[in-house]
């Protein structure tokens, strides 16, 4: 059995399958340390100053002289800011069509938009009527929805800001995007939306910048101006019974998979996540791409050091430049706030075997697959290209997430090698586990072990294959295990940018 992988012949260090004990020979090389599974084992001298190799390319630099068969990590592995030279269009490699139409039985909707799932959402335009929108959510028990069978549930999307946003009116751009990307999301069948009435969020306001009027199945209030929490909770269930019978007239029909759009995300990484899960799920979404679907991948501090791959993918110079220009705002965000880019990974990625961000992010960017870069979006922006594209966002997995609903993802794939009990709502969120000794340990949460590339001797294809086609059967309505858990209704997290007044 193997006890070592390594990834490019021009790699100088490997990673280690299991526990490498000192006397051990692993891919030539006798450990001087123990090297802990998951970590990486230098397979040839590397000087003080000289870059540390993996996937082929940089993932730091020697802090110290290091000696083959030392352990490389934190101790002696240090992160420099990267200065790429960039290309545009240089590897672009456009997917056949498939040469059959998948599909799967989702929720059509007027505007010819496809749900996979069919929510009432209770949305709020500040965190003071966040306990209303909850207490009317709260109504709706599972004995009332059961004379709604095609109604998935009602739920509160309530967050924490809203009012005293100050400064450039970015983070009031952005939660207006957020909001009304969760409403006019496919798996929403119906709105009401809920306010206080003084807020800076406000709701005509967000109604006349969007062109929305009140109907059927989108209604708002503000509790001033109803006259209260309890009479506010009071309207608003009425406002949603009214809405029941109309959401529950949609029943699912035969659509093809070129409706799906799909979040690609993860959280919880470790050594495998690059190695396993990610190129599973970037095989995964070259599949969907090539039915006419669409992956969005997302938080752009986790690909920091692997950009110039992408913009090597990007459909023309134009596109390449926005990923470019998305990394140099990273890049002064994080320095007028006095952080570091290098502040991502977490300590849990780090005891999981990353140990630098560039490290992560190359493994991170393979969930992107290899077909050409479409189309580069601001959070929360609706994503309008078909095929692979990217939505700006930082590297937290809940505020990550609502950003790439609120752009219009029907679906969400999570790769995890820590473990992350994470789910979302109105869009379903498929787990991959990274590893098999975790998917064992957790496999209450996990949908799908990659770690069989490893533990059984897969193929990345075979795994990608089995994601994808999950894909239709989660879209078709098949219950995922974050589902089943009840997961999702406090993942509502929309990205809090500028100084709070």
């Amino acid at each position: 059995m193997k006890t070592t992988v390594r990834l490019d012949a021009r790699d100088n260090v490997i990673t280690a399958i299991k526990p490498l004990e000192v006397g051990e020979v692993a891919d030539g090389i006798s450990p001087n340390q123990m090297i802990p599974r998951g970590h990486k084992m230098a397979v040839a001298a590397i000087s003080k100053g000289d870059p540390v190799y993996k996937y082929a390319q940089v993932i730091g630099y020697a802090h110290e002289d290091i000696a083959a068969g030392d352990h490389v990590h934190t101790h002696n592995l240090d992160f420099r800011n990267v200065d790429q030279a960039y290309e545009f269009s240089t590897d672009l490699r456009p997917v056949a069509p498939a040469t059959t139409q998948d599909t799967f039985m989702g929720y059509r909707r007027s505007n010819g938009k496809v749900g996979t799932r069919n929510f009432i959402a209770v949305l709020t335009s500040v965190n003071c009527s966040a306990t209303a929108a909850r207490m009317i959510a709260a109504h709706f028990t599972p004995e009332v929805m059961s004379h709604y069978p095609n109604v998935d549930g009602v739920v509160a999307f309530s967050h924490g800001t809203g009012c005293a946003m100050g400064g450039d009116g970015t983070g009031f751009e952005v939660l207006q995007r957020t909001l009304w990307g969760y409403a006019r999301n496919p798996n929403v069948g119906g709105v009401v939306m809920a306010g206080l009435g003084c807020e800076s969020m406000q709701i005509d306001w967000l109604l006349e910048a969007y062109g929305i009027e009140n109907g059927p199945l989108f209604q708002t209030m503000n509790i001033q101006d109803v006259g209260g929490l309890r009479k506010t909770v009071e309207l608003g269930i009425k406002k949603v019974e009214a809405m029941l019978p109309l959401v529950n007239d949609i029943e699912r029909t035969e659509c093809p998979a070129s409706d799906l759009m799909v979040a690609l995300q993860c959280g919880g990484s470790d050594a495998w996540s690059g190695i396993t899960a990610n190129p599973a799920l970037g095989y995964a979404c070259d599949l969907l791409v090539a039915q006419g679907g669409t992956g969005v991948l997302a938080e752009t501090p986790e690909i920091y050091g692997a950009e110039h791959l992408l913009t090597r993918r990007a459909v023309d110079q134009a596109t390449g430049e926005k990923l470019i220009g998305l990394i140099r705002w990273w890049e002064d965000y994080t320095e007028r706030n006095r952080g570091s880019m290098d502040n991502n990974p977490s300590p849990g990625n780090k005891k999981g075997g990353l140990t630098t961000i560039l490290e992560k992010s190359l493994g991170a960017a393979a969930k992107g697959g290899t077909t050409p870069l479409m189309g580069v979006y601001k959070y929360a922006e609706p994503v309008t290209a078909k095929g692979f594209t990217f939505m700006d966002s930082p590297g937290y997995d809940p505020a990550s997430v609502t950003g790439q609903i609120a752009s219009g993802c029907n679906l969400v794939c999570f790769t995890t090698g820590r473990g992350s009990a994470f789910g979302a709502k109105p869009s379903p969120s498929i787990k991959i586990a990274t590893n098999t000794e975790m998917y064992t340990r957790l496999t209450e949460d996990m949908d799908i072990n990659a770690g069989t590339i490893i533990s059984d001797g897969r193929t990345i294809e075979e795994v990608g294959r089995e994601i994808y086609e999950m894909f239709l059967r989660v879209a078709s309505g098949q219950k995922t295990k974050s589902e089943a858990q009840g997961l999702g209704d406090y993942e509502f997290v929309p990205w809090q940018i500028g100084a709070v007044m």
